[in-house]
């Protein structure tokens, strides 16, 4: 029997179930995945914006949709722009409701998925971004901080006056660590480099992300950065004749004198190990990182970049694939004090969840 991936569901027509359905949602202690054959797995996505976003969520159903090369047999469901709220919960359960063996969020749902996975132990759950590990709850995230770093570098050698202007979505530990690293990978080549954030409240916002870009430009900014979803501040900098820098996947079409690089997301071959293990009954719930050069890297550098800024960034990538870390004291938090001392070097889990702004970096916290 060949069964091909099911289509997208709508929030409505899944919460309508819900409220119908006598969900199979139990209680206890987590059991071992046994082995299941392709053609009986179905895995629900859970994504925080639509599939076209250009960005996060588009890079997530790209890897899904390559699934179907691996696993022709295997069937999926997937729910776009699920809220932050009650409504999450009762998707999750839905996807449970529908016979899901894996449900998978692509997003960051904390207890609106954690209240589902305890109820329906032989699911297995992972949450992107999560901070969660129980007997069937794992989490996955990309260390994109490594990227940002060597784009930091190449923001400092192209802004003529070394103000850096950021887009962020909210203050979450993920917009802190990208902020931070940019201005730190900026500030290892030019140590007066600073950084001005405005917070848009949004992921997908082409509007208030452009907006925020021309407001971070009037403001002296002459490089724009940022973690946004969609391409709206680099349509700006292109009309302002500034330089910028993207997240997610290649934006360079949106603004191909302006762009410098972009951190670069791939969960290919993420999600190919997960449904694989899962079927051969190998899966077990933990945190996972996806590290520089599998999972994520900076994009191939912009058409005006010059070559000698590029070779000097990616000297710093370098010396990162070969075991280095840029993320080592002394660092001081944007009041002066010393963080991080001398000598000691920040963990990918203590950069996972920076809840401070470094100096230079204003706005932010």
């Amino acid at each position: 029997m060949s069964l091909s991936f099911s289509k997208g569901l709508t929030r409505r027509r899944l919460l309508a179930a819900a409220g119908c359905a006598g969900l199979p949602l139990r209680a206890g202690a987590a059991t071992r995945f046994a082995p299941i054959a392709e053609e009986d797995l179905l895995v629900g996505f859970g994504h925080t914006s639509p599939v076209n976003d250009g960005g996060w969520t588009q890079m997530h159903d790209k890897a899904i949709r390559a699934l179907k090369d691996h696993f022709p047999r295997m069937r999926s469901l997937y729910v776009e722009s699920i809220p932050y709220s009650a409504d999450a919960t009762r998707i999750f359960r839905q996807f449970v409701a529908e016979g899901a063996q894996m449900v998978i969020s692509t997003s960051d749902y904390g207890d609106f998925i954690k209240d589902v996975a305890n109820q329906a132990p032989d699911v297995g759950f992972l949450e992107c971004d999560g901070n969660n590990v129980t007997g069937n709850l794992g989490w996955y995230y990309i260390t994109h901080w490594y990227a940002s770093y060597v784009i930091g570098i190449a923001a400092a050698r192209l802004s003529r006056n070394g103000r850096l202007g950021y887009i962020a979505s909210f203050p979450t530990t993920s917009v802190i660590a990208s902020a931070n690293a940019t201005l730190l990978g900026a500030r290892s080549v030019n140590p007066e480099a600073t950084m001005r954030v405005i917070s848009i409240n949004s992921w997908f916002d082409p509007q208030a992300a452009a907006s925020a870009g021309a407001a971070l430009i009037d403001s002296g900014c002459d490089f724009l950065c940022g973690i946004m979803d969609d391409p709206g501040y680099l349509r700006v900098a292109q009309e302002r004749g500034v330089w910028a820098a993207m997240w997610n996947t290649d934006m360079r079409q949106f603004g191909p004198d302006a762009y410098v690089s972009s951190v670069m997301l791939d969960f290919v071959a993420y999600y190919r190990q997960t449904i694989e293990a899962r079927i051969a009954g190998r899966w077990r719930p933990a945190g996972t990182f996806l590290t520089l050069g599998h999972g994520v890297d900076r994009d191939a550098w912009g058409a005006r970049v010059p070559l000698a800024i590029q070779r000097e960034a990616d000297a710093a990538r370098d010396r990162m694939l070969a075991g280095w870390s840029p993320f080592t004291g002394p660092i001081k938090d944007s009041k002066g004090q010393v963080r991080v001392p001398a000598g000691q070097t920040m963990t990918d889990m203590e950069i996972f969840h920076w809840n401070w702004q470094v100096e230079g970096v204003s706005g932010l916290v």
